[in-house]
């Protein structure tokens, strides 16, 4: 397959649309941040060849929009579930009062079953999204968010299936 440039595309042209703070994103770059947040790992010549640029102009767009700010990194996505983790839940957490709330985070994140930590405006102020082994990993983890990371009150709801129904 032989890749070509766009013939609308100058790279010293304004790009036209919505904006990302300060990052005008035309919607070339709209389409290879959806293709890049589907497969981080797409190879230059197919993410170029699926929005109609050549292998170094979608580098280039990429590294403009990580420099920007727009991309802030790459991740893996683990499934919990294929590492024996098959309890997944979110807690509610509420701060003893005098708890600091950055180095609550902080302890959170390190925690193993801990697969992400959202800061929240009224109550709660925190909701972790958990990855257990079982109950009695996630019994731990409540008593260590009690008694080790500053938690006055959790609140458990264990999650049955994520996403649309297969």
């Amino acid at each position: 397959m032989t890749v070509g440039y766009r013939r609308d595309f100058h790279p010293r042209k304004p790009l036209p649309s919505k904006t990302a703070g300060n990052v005008a994103l035309d919607p070339i770059d709209s389409e290879i941040l959806r293709l890049l947040r589907e497969d981080g790992r797409m190879s230059w010549r197919d993410l170029g060849a699926a929005v109609g640029l050549s292998a170094n102009a979608v580098s280039d767009r990429v590294r403009r929009l990580r420099q920007a700010g727009v991309i802030t990194g790459f991740v893996a996505l683990i499934d919990p579930a294929a590492g024996g983790r098959h309890l997944e839940a979110l807690i509610g957490v509420t701060l003893a009062r005098g708890t600091d709330s950055d180095a609550f985070a902080v302890l959170a994140s390190r925690l193993e079953p801990v697969t992400e930590v959202l800061h929240l405006s009224g109550a709660p102020d925190y909701q972790l999204r958990v990855a257990c082994r079982d109950t009695a990993e996630l019994d731990a983890l409540l008593r260590t968010l009690r008694n080790r990371a500053g938690a006055s009150d959790t609140e458990t709801t264990i999650v049955l299936r994520s996403g649309p129904p297969a």
